[in-house]
């Protein structure tokens, strides 16, 4: 759904799955510097809304996903993921209750797939799945709020930043993304959604079995790096892109961006066996990695602390 603000004067529009929110108003690195400050929000609005009603709500998706959400209080915000039976990712909520509804965001283009399967799953539980089309995102660099999409111009109380600004800090950040640094054989280990959102401890769950094998052997099949790119190119790489080590490709670019502090940066998927200080290729442009999901994580080793934090 069209965003309004993409009429507001400098709004260009982003490339898809985003092209109904802006991009930028006119000023990249202005606005990547005021939200990092927390002086600007980001329409978010091409995100997708489900609202999930009744009293079995919660024990409900505890027991269908990947976060431990029994317990959850009013007010506070969380991950989850929805996995197949081989523990691969097929859908990343971002949620919070309200006390009558859990409220779920997820991206553009997958809300039915999920409100199928989640259709499916009722059973005689006491629960409703529904779109809540009539609710928008808006975002800071570290928090979401859910405004009524038909007052959005409304709610902006702060200057407004682009979606560029907003997917430099997430890379700067290390936070994957559904559809950019995920495919259809991503298991969550391979991206640092342990703990953010996935519990190792609560009870069982479509695909817990790959999750806990994973964890205890330690050994995900790929892992996610963070690129520090060559900043004397003028490109930069795509989605889908190769990334080279010595003359063979071992994974792929999932998102990049130029930051205004860091310059040129980017996050890559690669194979877990690629030696962890080794220059890369990205897109044919050179780059340092540096780690974020070790190659043996898992019971024994730590993944980076900031994937660790219940962010979007």
């Amino acid at each position: 759904m069209r965003s309004p603000l993409l009429d507001l004067p400098g709004a260009v529009a982003a490339d898809a799955p985003d092209s109904d929110v802006a991009a930028h108003y006119g000023d990249l690195f202005a606005e990547q510097r005021a939200l990092a400050k927390g002086e600007a929000v980001v329409d978010r609005s091409n995100r997708e809304v489900i609202r999930i009603s009744g009293a079995d709500r919660l024990k409900w998706l505890n027991d269908l996903t990947s976060q431990k959400l029994d317990t959850l209080k009013p007010g506070e915000w969380t991950q989850t993921l929805d996995l197949d039976l081989q523990g691969r990712v097929l859908h990343h909520l971002t949620l919070v209750d309200d006390g009558e509804s859990v409220l779920a965001h997820v991206e553009p283009g997958t809300a039915q797939s999920l409100i199928d399967y989640l259709d499916r799953m009722r059973f005689m539980l006491r629960v409703e799945v529904s779109r809540a089309d009539d609710l928008a995102v808006l975002s800071t660099a570290d928090a979401d709020v859910l405004v009524p999409r038909a007052e959005l111009p409304e709610h902006l109380g702060r200057p407004l930043a682009g979606l560029w600004a907003y997917e430099a800090l997430r890379i700067e950040a290390h936070r994957p993304r559904l559809g950019f640094e995920t495919d259809h054989k991503t298991i969550p280990h391979e991206v640092g959604w342990i703990g953010a959102a996935v519990h190792l401890t609560k009870g069982c769950y479509r695909g817990q079995e790959t999750v806990a094998r994973v964890h205890n052997l330690g050994h995900p099949p790929r892992r996610l790096v963070f690129l520090h790119l060559d900043g004397s190119v003028d490109t930069l790489p795509v989605h889908g892109d190769p990334v080279i080590f010595e003359s063979q490709e071992v994974g792929v670019v999932g998102s990049a961006a130029r930051h205004h502090e860091l310059g040129p940066i980017a996050l890559a998927v690669v194979k877990r066996t690629v030696p962890v200080d080794a220059p890369l290729l990205a897109g044919g442009v050179a780059a340092s990695q540096e780690v974020v999901v070790p190659p043996d994580a898992g019971r024994n080793v730590s993944i980076d602390p900031s994937l660790r934090r219940r962010i979007r």
